[in-house]
């Protein structure tokens, strides 16, 4: 596993809400749900669009551009038009910060 990056404050993300994160070029998107919380890639693999923009459906978001789906626990999609699943990441809340692992 790789070493853990720290994203900001765990108070940035409120519950049933979604946030992105800058990590090197690209962005992570991290969602709270009922204290739960899940990482992400932000970009949508369809039309490259930032999913920290769209809408929480349960465990599911939804890109803000065409409607496509992602389940936040497995990356898969679950309805089109994204022609593949999306990276989900190991993250966790420590010392009042949001961390995650990328490998």
């Amino acid at each position: 596993m790789g070493e853990p990056i720290t994203l900001g404050p765990a108070d940035a993300v409120p519950d049933q809400q979604m946030k992105a994160f800058p990590v090197g070029p690209s962005h992570i998107a991290v969602a709270r749900l009922d204290g739960e919380l899940y990482a992400f890639d932000d970009t949508c693999t369809h039309a490259a669009c930032s999913l920290a923009d769209g809408e929480l459906e349960g465990a599911t978001v939804v890109c803000p551009c065409h409607m496509g789906q992602f389940d936040l626990k497995t990356g898969e999609v679950l309805d089109g038009p994204p022609p593949d699943p999306i990276e989900v990441y190991r993250v966790q809340e420590s010392d009042g910060k949001l961390t995650v692992e990328l490998d």
